[in-house]
């Protein structure tokens, strides 16, 4: 079996053909986790300083080990054309290159690093065993030798609409804290994350007007919504309406999150896509071919399609 390098080495040297850049996001623990992506990704570079282990426990760059993952429980936009149907998708997205056509033997691409810190203190130690401030205070160095080498980093913070050890009242001020803490560190954009799926509309609502009251520009906000109790995609269109326009989902609804007990993936990527073509949003996204790399991904895990809208395109194409 590949080990990590190789499997990066590959992903990198051989992007698959697509009409638009791709970026691949990696997650990087700690500093020493971006350390071994920049070597794994051949950066020469690394000065000794950079590239040296970090041992010493009152280190603060030190990273302390994550608790272990809890086992698993045993039981278990394309513009609209149809006059009429309003929610029928193109077979192809506008301004793409006709897909009959010669294909690109490669793509450009480019690289970012992610990395976590969380909005409530028993969420962070759960997740990274350590304080908030502990946790941001580690993110520092990450940040600035991630910049130091162009690479765009991305912040997320769990929990932020609700908590599976403190509750869903969690304070949107203290998220617009952080969030600003992570953007004046260097970060290039803030994923705030409703790990729990326990956000509502109402809540989602007034998370954005404290984001908006501390100053923060919505082009350096992403949001990302898990789908354990259906409120993903009302809480996206409180987004849109915000003013929102990145939004983090997986296909199939892949995901999930062992801290938080019945907490489902992320929205399915064939969801929230149907969804924002139906409002009249145009994404570059063949919803049709999503449906079926959903289908595809969730066969090859052996694990069930939580995507509505990818079954019913799939059912629809396939009677017709």
């Amino acid at each position: 079996m590949a080990d990590s390098a190789d499997v990066l080495n590959y992903i990198l040297g051989n992007p698959p053909p697509a009409p638009h850049a791709i970026a691949y996001n990696f997650l990087v623990p700690n500093l020493k986790g971006l350390q071994n992506f920049l070597k794994a990704s051949g950066d020469a570079k690394l000065s000794d300083t950079e590239a040296a282990p970090i041992t010493s426990s009152d280190d603060p760059n030190n990273m302390p080990t994550p608790p272990q993952s809890p086992e698993p429980e045993s039981d278990e936009s394309a513009p609209i054309t149809s006059t009429e149907d309003p929610n029928e998708m193109p077979s192809s997205a506008a301004g793409l290159e006709d897909p009959a056509g010669p294909a690109k033997s490669s793509s450009p691409i480019s690289t970012e690093v992610s990395l976590f810190t969380a909005a409530t203190e028993a969420f962070s130690h759960a997740n990274t065993n350590c304080t908030i401030q502990d946790s941001l205070e580690r993110c520092k160095p990450i940040v600035t030798l991630a910049k130091s080498r162009n690479i765009r980093v991305r912040g997320y913070i769990s929990a932020a609409l609700g908590c599976p050890y403190e509750g869903p009242d969690v304070s949107p001020s203290k998220v617009a804290e952080i969030t600003t803490t992570l953007l004046e560190m260097g970060a290039d954009e803030v994923s705030v994350a409703d790990t729990t799926g326990m956000g509502t509309a109402t809540r989602t609502r007034e998370l954005l007007k404290a984001l908006a009251a501390a100053g923060i520009s919505n082009h350096d906000l992403a949001l990302h919504f898990h789908d354990t109790y259906g409120q993903a995609l009302v809480n996206t269109v409180v987004g849109l309406e915000h003013g929102i326009r990145t939004f983090d989902s997986s296909v199939g609804g892949l995901g999930g999150c062992p801290y938080s007990k019945g907490a489902t993936g992320n929205v399915a990527t064939e969801d929230l896509v149907y969804c924002l073509h139906s409002l009249g949003a145009t994404t570059g996204i063949d919803v049709a071919k999503m449906a079926n790399i959903g289908a595809w991904v969730s066969k090859e895990l052996g694990r069930p399609n939580d995507s509505r809208a990818g079954k019913a395109i799939l059912a629809r194409l396939s009677s017709s």
